[in-house]
């Protein structure tokens, strides 16, 4: 039964609803009723809040645009960038939270709906979306914003940022199976939501399409010895190689990628809150959010050749997904075979450009087999100095051992970025990881031929890693190494 108190609150809130609709459609209320109106919210906030059993309320800031209209570069040292009160989380229906409905997989940008994620005063009733901008950057932003260099009020100035290359839209963006870990509209933002953008609405790109020059040593080289050809189109007089490039930051549609991993959708949500140190209360509390812009790293796309003829089945396509290394791919370790393979698949896709074709580079920041660069380099020492020395008959044992899996790449998501692309097929993949093969077949993409490393470019530290991998189910032209050979391929002492 409903209590006088309980009708009486009520009454209190439909009051105070009708007083803040007068505030903020009329200039009459003198600022005395206006602060009084503003008051009685705060208070009866406070008391419909949401709690967790004996935990303290949940307080949600009543929301009031704010748009900065010139960037500021440097605030005061003494300057409070947040109001005194701390929203931890948000529940769905609860009140000044009204998120923009989202139809993951719609056939126009307008009818899927904006990404919004910023928890600005602007846009925080607007939110549809866990988590937060930039990847691993936000906390850069954080930085910033806490150390007076950053408003956090600032908005983004977008003119002139559209993208070079104007991709999709493809069919595959239509269907919520094929793309779940990206946003395919993401570099369409300013143009299909600039009317939200312009109300204050914290909308922003998660993908960013331009225009390269690339200059790299061997290619210098590959020219010098007639590997590759200058035709001052794909290749200029100075070594120069031109290209499209995309940088692409994750956006995840949770149910997809718990699909993909062959999960639910609520044990996906509980590990990725319990394995981030709780930092994302609402992948609890708000199952009516359903995409998460998850802290991690993204990708970018490095199109060599005519961008318009990628997604064309009659167009000889050269791919090569490449993972993160930065021990080789920049420094040049010899400890295993990534840049060497990087730098073939750039070869072969400047050639399949010149030959009329399209060559595409796909590079993801998966560093260390996305078990991250210490854990690499416990694995390497922990290689080196094992009895009998660094065998390939050992190698993954190693990884085991300290990281518990071999391997947490998984490449379930992977292709999600050649179905924003429009690929259907690929001529030659310059690929021999069995996992990323699977993985691009399984959703429905063609591969042609398979293309394995030359061994003239096999680094010899780097044979351990290279006959274990084969052995373990890695494509190769030549022989699978047997028992024997896997315990005889040893790598290089440190002694």
């Amino acid at each position: 039964m409903t209590s006088n108190t309980d009708l009486a609150e009520a009454d209190s809130v439909s009051f105070v609803l009708d007083d803040l609709k007068k505030l903020q459609s009329s200039e009459n209320l003198t600022e005395t009723e206006k602060e009084e109106v503003r008051k009685a919210a705060m208070t009866l906030l406070e008391k419909m809040a949401p709690t967790n059993g004996n935990e303290q309320k949940t307080y949600v800031e009543p929301i009031s645009p704010v748009v900065v209209q010139e960037p500021v570069s440097k605030s005061p040292t003494n300057f409070q960038p947040f109001s005194s009160r701390v929203v931890l989380t948000t529940y769905p229906n609860q009140m000044g939270i009204d998120p923009i409905p989202m139809n993951w997989g719609a056939k126009t940008a307008l009818e899927r709906g904006p990404i919004i994620v910023s928890r600005g005063s602007s846009t925080m009733k607007f939110r549809n979306s866990i988590g937060a901008h930039g990847g691993s950057y936000c906390i850069y932003r954080a930085l910033a914003v806490a150390g007076g260099d950053l408003s956090p009020h600032h908005v983004p100035d977008f003119t002139n940022t559209h993208p070079s290359y104007k991709f999709g839209p493809n069919p595959q963006w239509f269907d919520p199976k094929k793309i779940v870990s990206l946003d395919p509209w993401g570099h369409l933002v300013v143009e299909n939501f600039s009317d939200l953008i312009q109300k204050g609405v914290d909308i922003r790109p998660t993908i960013a399409v331009t225009k390269a020059n690339l200059k790299m040593s061997e290619i210098d080289e590959a020219i010098k010895l007639k590997r590759l050809v200058v035709d001052n189109d794909i290749v200029t007089s100075d070594g120069n190689v031109r290209v499209v490039k995309a940088a692409v930051e994750p956006v995840w549609h949770l149910k997809g990628v718990a699909e993909r991993f062959n999960t639910t959708e609520s044990l996906l949500r509980r590990a990725l809150f319990e394995d981030t140190g709780g930092m994302y209360p609402e992948l609890i509390t708000r199952p009516d959010m359903k995409t998460f812009l998850p802290p991690i790293g993204g990708l970018t796309v490095y199109i060599f050749g005519d961008a318009n003829k990628i997604s064309d089945p009659e167009t000889k396509l050269t791919v090569r997904v490449h993972d993160e290394c930065n021990g080789s791919d920049v420094f040049g370790s010899d400890i295993c075979t990534c840049r060497p393979y990087l730098i073939y698949g750039i070869e072969e896709s400047i050639k399949q450009a010149q030959a009329g074709g399209v060559g595409l580079i796909i590079y993801f920041r998966k560093e260390g087999r996305a078990l991250g660069e210490v854990t690499k380099y416990l694995v390497y020492n922990a290689r080196k100095r094992q009895d009998g020395g660094d065998t390939a008959a050992t190698y993954f044992k190693r990884t085991e051992c300290i990281a518990g899996v071999k391997d947490m790449r998984f490449q379930a998501l992977m292709p999600d970025v050649l179905h924003w692309l429009g690929i259907t097929k690929i001529d030659r993949f310059v690929s021999m990881s069995n996992m990323k093969y699977e993985a691009v077949v399984g959703s429905g993409i063609t591969i042609q031929e398979r293309i394995d490393l030359p061994d003239e470019l096999i680094p010899d530290d780097s044979m351990v890693e290279i006959k274990a991998k084969i052995a373990d189910g890695y494509f190769s032209s030549g022989t699978k190494p047997s028992e024997s050979e896997l315990v005889s391929t040893k790598g290089r002492n440190w002694n």
